[in-house]
């Protein structure tokens, strides 16, 4: 069954301006100066990984900070070096070599010598709310019960909020803090961001669905209408397949995004993968994190219930095991060299050695 909807949309008048940088901050520089200690082994709650333009290795833990492996020594970074928060909730960098770390407390920078916490202006004090849809620009989600998320151009950070949604603050409103103290999220809270092939940005948020920025307006895909109602966990990852169709953290549906006669942005909702087949009865409907490789096939991350690789047709699991138990996945990641490793919750960083997912260790 197919079915077509449109998608709610808040348009704003915005200038849309590219910038590209180039080169790399610090490599080769001699007499580097390290902050941190060297260890032995990374964390078990290498929940990311990374590599950064000089091919070191990034893992970054739930509680103990991050470890930069350069294929002989690991160093560790946490609060007591510099490090803003020992719990990380992302690594990226920017074309200059530089390394950001997200935090539950901010965002720091890694710079080849230094770790220095990025300081954010309030959007809100600007006319324009700071929005915009740059090229170099790294974006990061905000802390959980923020609602906000962060834009970084090279030079400042923007803390910045989504145009109000009545649902959300219809929500807010009838349940106010003092009446609901445990209630630490906010309805705007973001998961994850992804970012097209045409270079718009995707929120993927805890309860209010999937929201796409294209420079000039936001749209927005409800939960329900995801298929994510019932699930309940937010949605985690957004993939674009080869085909042009996206993924909101379940196989069980894939989108068509498309724009409607009178302007408007809307979407086919298509019949996805299914929850589970025959030959592979565990069900993979929701996935934490998704990546496309060198070949076109999509991989996605299941919480418990392993690794799938979708070539187009047919599903392939993959199980990460530790102990003799499933591990607990939470992030997959493409290297410069095409090789895939996974993020778990206790059990370590994995590698994909073209058969199988084996532990890294040092």
């Amino acid at each position: 069954m197919i079915e077509m909807r449109s998608i709610f949309s808040v348009a704003i008048c915005l200038s849309i301006s590219f910038v590209c940088a180039s080169g790399n901050a610090w490599a080769n520089v001699p007499g580097l100066i390290t902050t941190g200690d060297t260890v032995k082994a990374i964390d078990t709650s290498a929940w990311y990984v990374f590599q950064d333009r000089n091919n070191n290795y990034w893992f970054g833990s739930d509680g103990n900070g991050v470890y930069r492996y350069d294929g002989t020594h690991t160093i560790h970074y946490f609060t007591g070096n510099g490090l803003c928060n020992d719990r990380v909730r992302g690594i990226q960098g920017d074309s200059l070599g530089n390394v950001y770390i997200n935090t539950c407390n901010g965002i720091s920078r890694y710079d080849g010598r230094t770790l220095t916490t990025l300081k954010a202006i309030p959007a809100d004090r600007l006319p324009d709310a700071g929005w915009r849809l740059h090229t170099g620009d790294l974006w990061f989600a905000g802390p959980q019960d923020s609602g906000v998320v962060y834009r970084y151009d090279g030079s400042t950070l923007y803390r910045l909020r989504f145009p109000k949604l009545k649902v959300a603050e219809d929500f807010i409103a009838t349940h106010p803090r003092e009446r609901f103290p445990a209630m630490v999220f906010n309805p705007y809270d973001v998961y994850s961001i992804y970012r097209d092939r045409r270079g718009h940005l995707w929120f993927g948020t805890g309860m209010l669905g999937v929201c796409r920025y294209d420079g000039n307006t936001f749209a927005w895909i409800p939960e329900d209408e995801l298929g994510l109602s019932a699930i309940a966990y937010g949605v985690r990852a957004t993939i674009e397949d080869r085909q042009g169709r996206f993924w909101f953290s379940n196989t069980m549906h894939r989108f068509l995004i498309h724009r409607n006669a009178n302007g408007t942005i809307g979407y086919t909702m298509e019949k996805g993968i299914g929850d589970a087949d025959a030959q592979h009865p565990a069900g993979h409907s929701y996935f934490m994190s998704a990546l496309e490789d060198k070949n076109g096939d999509i991989w996605m991350v299941t919480y418990n219930e392993g690794i799938w690789r979708y070539n187009g047709n047919s599903m392939t699991r993959y199980d990460i095991k530790s102990k003799g138990k499933n591990a607990t996945t939470f992030t997959i990641y493409k290297d410069r060299q095409g090789r895939l490793w996974v993020g778990t919750h206790a059990a370590g960083p994995y590698l994909f050695n073209g058969k199988t997912f084996e532990p890294f260790t040092l």
